[in-house]
Order: structure tokens, then C-alpha cells, then sequence
């Protein structure tokens, strides 16, 4: 493809040397890693246009093989963990990282090839445009590796792409070029500016920023629709010539019926004022059809597809912006409905709270209640207060959930994040880690089997904040820095967390006891005569009492928290509410099973908070739930 994108049969005039000179890359990639050492202090690669399923263990197997690599990692989305197409790759040194941009650029991964770049933290120098040069009219074989060949003999190149269709996967006939440095831009667009590449003359200018371009305004070409099936090219030059001079006039015919036009056609100005001036006058105008009946017709600015198809997307989508500025905070979201109650019957259930605007109850094609439906309110301080006064209340004998609405893809990614926090608690019950680092170290991954210890994690390497799991402090987190009965991700105490498999089996227990207001209190009693640090072995207080003697038992605080009504949970955000109402659930799941109670209170929050309150009512309930639990702990461990 590079090849024949810049062959001398393609390029005959000086601007297919860039295709001669690719038969010494190896020189010329040796010029460039030594420019490229000069400006660049890091070992830190871009590498971007990657597979979705790409992993940091994919990458590292490959970039590995050139040089040792510190550090990986494949930027995700924060809440759905998806990749973003990108990633970065750290080397120990610059050189290994030189090698790798020179001989890994373009390399297929996973059927699609990559795109390596250095890593730049200071966007000042991409967001300038210095050096940054723009070529279109690209025959539609020539890729990111054809497009690099041909412009890399004029200087240093920090990026180059070709632009792709999404939809397609096809270019779209243009690209892109950043030269380290003006004069190199420059010299490529004197030299390859209007020259053949693939039997294709091409354009190679300057980049423009969207602003910085010609007025938008400044357009000839009219397209005029909704005009009389019988006009024809001279009767559309006559109604046009009046605002200017009229290069030409086009009505699009019917291949069917040659006799009539397909109700469209096409106006071009000498200048700009014209065509503005017949859109002002003639947009919108009647005109007879011929049948004793009248047609407006419609004249505006001859737009391409991606541009009309451009503006309509950002109509829409600030349409939906706006839809959802209107209804943010004021539409509530109604649970647990009597299968009987009625639009009507659910207004005047909120009616108290405020001004209702609309209340509906869902259904399905049948007519058949879903059990939900939606109340909106004039103001968002009248829907906290319906919230805070209607959730759990009952409404035809059941109790119902309200709660703010939430749109349908931001309700789904929290699902996501929930699920997958939810998968890292039960990798952490079988003695992985918790979380993940950032970052794939060269260091292996330990999956922990009982009676070993977790790996230590690298000193320095960082949780960034779209990785970092829900609950954990910002910064290093080595492991087992969590202390026995801390609260866990979820919220709800796990006794023995973050101790190793050894520690916690060998325990001795004093019984099974009510867990006290700072976790479980069925720890050995000796743990007392331990000082909990985080990146120190736990040895001995130095002012332990002698062996054998038993410090007196500090005093027992009988009282638990206090009881949970829907106001006071209706007025805490989302994670408090389940905290608060996983220290209520706690107590509970371990008079019954102490040794698991974490594990089952973080596998029961995941339910509706509706659900949950009535497992805190209701013992039956709440035994049946456990049980479910318990059975799939079982299966997933067998």
C-alpha cells in the first residue's frame, strides 16, 4: 500500500521521492529516533487507533519484545470500563521506546493496525497547529502507513492520520499531518502540494482551525425543493436571475417520467449576496402547481450530506439537552405499583407534595399496569419533598419506591459499575487483592490461592480516579492497608478484610457477638496487643500487659443504630443510603451466618432500597434471601 501510494508511476514530478526514500527506512528512522531524543525526556508512548478487546497483557506481550516495559495501561471509560481506542505504553528508557515508535508504528493488533506516537503531557504544542498541515483529495487506498511514508522525508512527524468514516470503516479522503517544526510543514506542502499520489492530485495546505476558517456565510450554490413537477431548467433560471448573475440552474429530472422533475433542483450564484438575496426573498414562496393548487417552495444553502448530516445531529442533540434540562431534578420515578391504581389515582397520591405537571402510570400493549410509572413536578424542591415523603408510604395497600428518574443510559452504566465492583468483591473473597493498579507492570499477576500472601504492589504506581474502586481513599493503596471490620467498598463492615488467608483462619474466636459500632466484635483478643500500620509488619505494642494477664474488657455498647425511616433515607445521597442502611442489615445477616455476613450483606445492597427496607421489616424475608445467597456462594465456588 505504501508502495503504491507513493510509487514514481503514481508520482512523477519530485514529489515521489518520499516513496524512493522509503527503501532506506532504516536510515531515515534512525534520523528521526535522533531527532525525535532531542525534544522528548520520557519513554512514554501513545499508541492510539486499538481494538476494543485489546488488554494491557495483549500490549505488553508485544511492545515487550523490544525493549523492557515498565508499565501499560488502555485508558477506559470511568463508569462502563470500556476502552477508549487508546493507550499508553512506559518504557524503562527512551531508547527502547525510540526502537519501539520506529519498529512497531502501523504494526496489526488484532486485524487493525495501530498508531504509535510519543506521549506529549503539554497540549500547548497540538492545540497551536505549529507544524500541523492538512491534505484531502486522497485517493481512498492510502492509509495512516502510505500518508507517513510519503510526508516523513520533509522532518519529524509527531501524528499522522487519515480520516475514517465510522460507519463504513472507509477513508474519507483526507488527512493529516504534524510536523515537529513549521519549516518542515512548510517545505512538504511546496513540494507535495498538487502532485499525483496514487494517480490522484492531491491538496496539502496549512491546517486551519474550524474558527480561523472562511466565513461560513460565504456561499453560492442554492438547492431549491418543493417546486412544480413541471418546471424545467429555464423556468428555474427565470425565477433566479432577478438577484444576481446565475452561473447555472438545474432541475434534477425523473428518470421514470422525463416530462416531469423530481421536485428539486439546484441554483449557482457568481457571488455570495446573491444567493442570500434569493433566499430571503423566494424561500417560502407559492408557486401553482398546475392542478389549481399551490406549492411553497423551499430555498436555503446546498449543503453536503456529512454537513446536513452534521447539523441535524447537533440539533438533536441539543434538543435532548434540553429535554433533559427540563426534567432534571422535578420527574420522579414511581415503584411497586397496585396493579389496579390509575393515572388519575397516582396524581392525587403526590398531589400534597406540589404542583403535579403530568403523572402516568406505564403499560404494557394490553393495557396491563407494569407496576411503575412517572410523576413530574413544576419545581425540584417539590419533588425532594415527594420523595422524602412518599417513599415507602403506601399507596393501595403497598408500599412503593420514588426516587428521582433517571435516563435510561445513565441507569444502565450505573448497573455496569455496579456489577463490576460487585465482581472485584467476589475476586477479593477468594483472596485476590482488591481492585486493580492502572497500570500492567512487568511484574506477573497472582491469582491468590488460600494460605498465601497477596503480592506486594509496586511502590509509586497510582489509582487513577476513573479506576479507582468506590470507597477507597485517593492515592497509593498497598495491600492489606485496610484494617479488620473497615468498611468495604460497599459500605458494610467485612471482619478480616485485608489481613492475609493465614491470619484470618488462625484466629481464635470468642464466640459469635453482635457486631460494636466500629465493625464485628468477634476479633481474638490479643489482636488489642497489634498497632495496624500500612506498609509495616503489625509487631507487638510495646506497652502490652505480660503474657497471661487479661486487660479488663472495655465496656459493652448495647445500642444499635437507631431506626431507619424513609425520610431520613430519602435525604442522603445514593451511597449513604446504603451505608446506611448496610449498618442496619449487617447485625442482622450475622446472628445468622457470622462468618460469612459480609460477603451476604454486600450481595443483598445490590437490591432496590425499597426491597431492602422490607427485609429489615421482615425476618422471613430476610432468611429466605440468605439462603439464596448462601446457594450462590456455593455454585460459584464449586
Amino acid at each position: 500500500m505504501a508502495n503504491s501510494a507513493s510509487s514514481p508511476t503514481n508520482s512523477p514530478t519530485p514529489a515521489s521521492a518520499p516513496a524512493v526514500a522509503t527503501s532506506t527506512a532504516s536510515s531515515s528512522a534512525a534520523l528521526s529516533a535522533t531527532e525525535a531524543a532531542q525534544p522528548f525526556h520520557t519513554a512514554s508512548l501513545y499508541v492510539g487507533d486499538i481494538h476494543p478487546d485489546v488488554t494491557e497483557a495483549l500490549l505488553f506481550e508485544i511492545f515487550n519484545a523490544v525493549g523492557p516495559v515498565a508499565s501499560i495501561r488502555v485508558c477506559r471509560d470511568a463508569v462502563t470500563r470500556r476502552s477508549l481506542g487508546y493507550a499508553y505504553v512506559n518504557f524503562h528508557n527512551v531508547a527502547d521506546a525510540e526502537r519501539a515508535l520506529d519498529t512497531m508504528n502501523f504494526t496489526s493488533i488484532k486485524s487493525v493496525p495501530c498508531r504509535i506516537m510519543w506521549s506529549q503531557r503539554d497540549p500547548s504544542l497540538r492545540k497551536s497547529g505549529v507544524g500541523n498541515i492538512f491534505v484531502k483529495s486522497l485517493d481512498t487506498s492510502i492509509d495512516n502507513k502510505a500518508l507517513y511514508d510519503t510526508f516523513s522525508l520533509f522532518g519529524n512527524i509527531l501524528s499522522c492520520k487519515v480520516a475514517i468514516d465510522p460507519t463504513t470503516g472507509n477513508s474519507k479522503g483526507y488527512g493529516y499531518v504534524h510536523y515537529e517544526t513549521a519549516e518542515a510543514a512548510t517545505e512538504a506542502i511546496a513540494k507535495i502540494n498538487g502532485m499525483l499520489i496514487a494517480g490522484t492530485e492531491v491538496y496539502v495546505g496549512h491546517f486551519q482551525k474550524r474558527q480561523d476558517r472562511p466565513d461560513a456565510d460565504d456561499w453560492t450554490n442554492c438547492y431549491v425543493k418543493n417546486i412544480p413537477t413541471h418546471w424545467t431548467d429555464a423556468d428555474l433560471m427565470k425565477e433566479f436571475e432577478p438577484f444576481g448573475n446565475v452561473l447555472s440552474a438545474v432541475v434534477m429530472k425523473d428518470n421514470t417520467n422525463p416530462s416531469q422533475n423530481r421536485g428539486f433542483g439546484f441554483v449557482n450564484y457568481e457571488d455570495s449576496d446573491a444567493s442570500h438575496k434569493a433566499v430571503d426573498a423566494l424561500n417560502g414562496k407559492a408557486y401553482p402547481t398546475g392542478e389549481g393548487m399551490e406549492t411553497e417552495i423551499y430555498v436555503g444553502k446546498a449543503q453536503k450530506r456529512s454537513e446536513r448530516e452534521r447539523e441535524l445531529r447537533n440539533k438533536f442533540e441539543q434538543l435532548k439537552i434540553e429535554r433533559i434540562n427540563k426534567y432534571q431534578g422535578v420527574n420522579l420515578y414511581v415503584k411497586n405499583l397496585d396493579d389496579q391504581l390509575s393515572d388519575d389515582e397516582l396524581r392525587e397520591a403526590f398531589a400534597e407534595c406540589g404542583t403535579i405537571t403530568s403523572s402516568r402510570v406505564m403499560r404494557d400493549p394490553n393495557g396491563n399496569s407494569r407496576g411503575f410509572g412517572f410523576v413530574c413536578f413544576s419545581t425540584a424542591e417539590e419533588a425532594n419533598k415527594a420523595v422524602a415523603e412518599m417513599n415507602g408510604k403506601l399507596i393501595s395497600g403497598k408500599p412503593v419506591y420514588v426516587a428521582l428518574a433517571q435516563r435510561k443510559e445513565v441507569r444502565r452504566a450505573q448497573l455496569e459499575a455496579q456489577h463490576a465492583q460487585q465482581r472485584v468483591g467476589m475476586a477479593m473473597g477468594r483472596g485476590m487483592p482488591m481492585g486493580q493498579p492502572p497500570m500492567y507492570g512487568v511484574a506477573p499477576m497472582f491469582y491468590g490461592q488460600p494460605g498465601q500472601m497477596p503480592p506486594q504492589a509496586r511502590q509509586g504506581f497510582m489509582y487513577p480516579q476513573q479506576m479507582m474502586p468506590r470507597g477507597v481513599q485517593r492515592g497509593p493503596i498497598p495491600y492489606g492497608a485496610r484494617m479488620p471490620g473497615a468498611p468495604a467498598p460497599g459500605g458494610y463492615p467485612m471482619p478480616g478484610y485485608g489481613m492475609p488467608m493465614q491470619q484470618q483462619r488462625g484466629q481464635p474466636r470468642r464466640g459469635r457477638q453482635g457486631p460494636g459500632p466500629q465493625g464485628p466484635q468477634g476479633a481474638p483478643a490479643n489482636r488489642r496487643n497489634f498497632k495496624y500500620t500500612a506498609n509495616a509488619r503489625n509487631h507487638p505494642a510495646r506497652d502490652v500487659p505480660p503474657q497471661g494477664v487479661m486487660p479488663p474488657p472495655a465496656p459493652v455498647q448495647n445500642a444499635g443504630p437507631e431506626p431507619l425511616t424513609s425520610a431520613a433515607l430519602a435525604a442522603a445521597s445514593p451511597e449513604i443510603q446504603k451505608n446506611m442502611i448496610g449498618e442496619r442489615l449487617y447485625p442482622l445477616i450475622h446472628r445468622q451466618q457470622p462468618e460469612l455476613a459480609g460477603k451476604i450483606t454486600g450481595m443483598l445492597l445490590e437490591m432496590d432500597n425499597g426491597e431492602l427496607l422490607h427485609l429489615l421489616e421482615s425476618p422471613e424475608a430476610l432468611e429466605a434471601k440468605i439462603l439464596e445467597a448462601l446457594a450462590v456462594l456455593e455454585a460459584h465456588q464449586s
